[in-house]
């Protein structure tokens, strides 16, 4: 009799970790649940198992290599860059993502991010908490209409916004070097990244965070976009260099900044861009809604259940994505 195949299921923060568990269970998986991201606790509770879903926990190749009954694992996000895909994948483990769950809840908070910048909502909600109400203080904010919108990455989150935000726009740009022109929507002029930076008024930011794009977002990236713009990011806190970031809001030359992300989270209390008058500064919410906190479970567990069965998961993902 074969034994009963086991998962551990790690640090779900405000996820509700039980819906990964009595999808496991049906299954007749057993499945525990280890409130921690601690490198060694992880590693002594997934000593003998086949899966494991993680929230913000790492996988590093020494863990794998210290985990040989591990054949799945199952993040809570779209992101990846907590899991070594190449030594996950050197070892014959298939890892697995949440790539669409809250595509249309992230695509709307980066576009209500952007219009509470240009529109001046936190400053004037300030000033008028002060009885201000002339606005005086405030800049005079520019039409949407007039302004640009880039994205930097033109996946699903990346195409929702620019169905919802292209009617308000200008003209919406990206830069993404990998979807075939075929594949090319209507409506989205693709460019390349430095024409990119020098035409959007408004840049999001929708990429992975691999070495390749860490710091994508430096000095001399923001010093090319035109002055007086936004930079929004609701993707990774790595893919933007922060002091050169603070730096552009101090001297003017960025507008302003929406950022759902940062590079260290939660943020020390004296983390500069908190306090930040021209920053918006969430905390890493935009997935959320009641639609996206269940399907970030129980995607996962259906993931983790179909690879133990020996069948195809639903959202696995390709070496080549992971490297893009």
């Amino acid at each position: 009799m074969p034994a009963t195949p086991r998962v551990l299921i790690t640090d779900a923060a405000d996820l509700d970790h039980t819906i990964a568990l009595n999808l496991l269970a049906e299954a007749g998986i057993e499945a525990t649940y280890l409130d921690s991201r601690d490198r060694g606790e992880i590693l002594a509770a997934a000593q003998g198992c086949a899966g494991l879903i993680l929230g913000y926990a790492s996988l590093d190749a020494h863990m794998i290599s210290a985990l040989p009954k591990l054949k799945v694992v199952a993040t809570m996000s779209a992101g990846f860059d907590m899991v070594d895909v190449q030594a996950a994948t050197d070892a014959g483990i298939t890892v697995c993502t949440v790539p669409s769950a809250a595509t249309a809840d992230v695509a709307t908070h980066a576009f209500a991010g952007m219009l509470a910048l240009v529109r001046q909502l936190p400053r004037s909600q300030t000033l008028a908490r002060a009885g201000d109400w002339t606005g005086a203080g405030l800049p005079v904010p520019p039409r949407l209409e007039s302004l640009t919108l880039g994205l930097v990455g033109f996946g699903r989150i990346a195409q929702f916004l620019a169905n919802i935000a292209g009617p308000v726009f200008k003209e919406v740009i990206a830069y993404d070097p990998f979807p075939p022109d075929e594949c090319w929507p209507d409506g989205v002029r693709r460019v390349e990244l430095d024409e990119l930076l020098a035409g959007s008024n408004v840049l999001s930011l929708h990429t992975p965070l691999t070495g390749e794009t860490e710091n994508l977002i430096d000095a001399k990236a923001l010093e090319a976009m035109p002055t007086g713009s936004y930079l929004v990011n609701v993707a990774r806190g790595g893919l933007v260099d922060e002091s050169a970031l603070l730096e552009a809001l101090d001297s003017g030359h960025l507008a302003g900044a929406m950022l759902d992300v940062l590079a260290q989270e939660p943020a020390p209390a004296n983390h500069t861009l908190l306090a930040h008058p021209s920053a918006i500064i969430t905390p890493h919410t935009a997935y959320r809604s009641t639609a996206s906190l269940h399907e970030y479970m129980a995607l996962p567990a259906r993931n983790v259940i179909a690879v133990l069965a020996g069948k195809a998961p639903e959202t696995p993902l390709r070496l080549a994505a992971a490297t893009a």
